[in-house]
């Protein structure tokens, strides 16, 4: 069986708007994937453990401080979160 690639786009359809999916992230990993501006009230800890929310097709959504925190939020802007290991 030949493995197929998906686009962004085909990938995110496949579970349509409302998948979402929760990850483990350090706080190394925002630090560097974020503008300066966008943390300069925000203390991160590079070794802390957070936990973000993805759109299907890769795009953070949010970052919470916990696994339960990080689902809630999801599913209070009806969203279907899954996690990813």
């Amino acid at each position: 069986m030949t493995p197929v690639r998906l686009t962004n786009e085909a990938f995110a359809a496949l579970g349509g708007p409302s998948l979402v999916y929760v990850r483990p992230v350090s706080g190394a990993e925002i630090i560097a994937s974020s503008p300066a501006a966008a943390l300069a009230h925000v203390e991160l800890d590079p070794e802390q453990t957070l936990y973000a929310v993805h759109r299907a097709d890769g795009e953070r959504l949010a970052v919470m401080s916990d696994y339960d925190t990080a689902v809630a939020a999801a599913l209070a802007h009806e969203l279907a979160p899954v996690s990813v290991h």
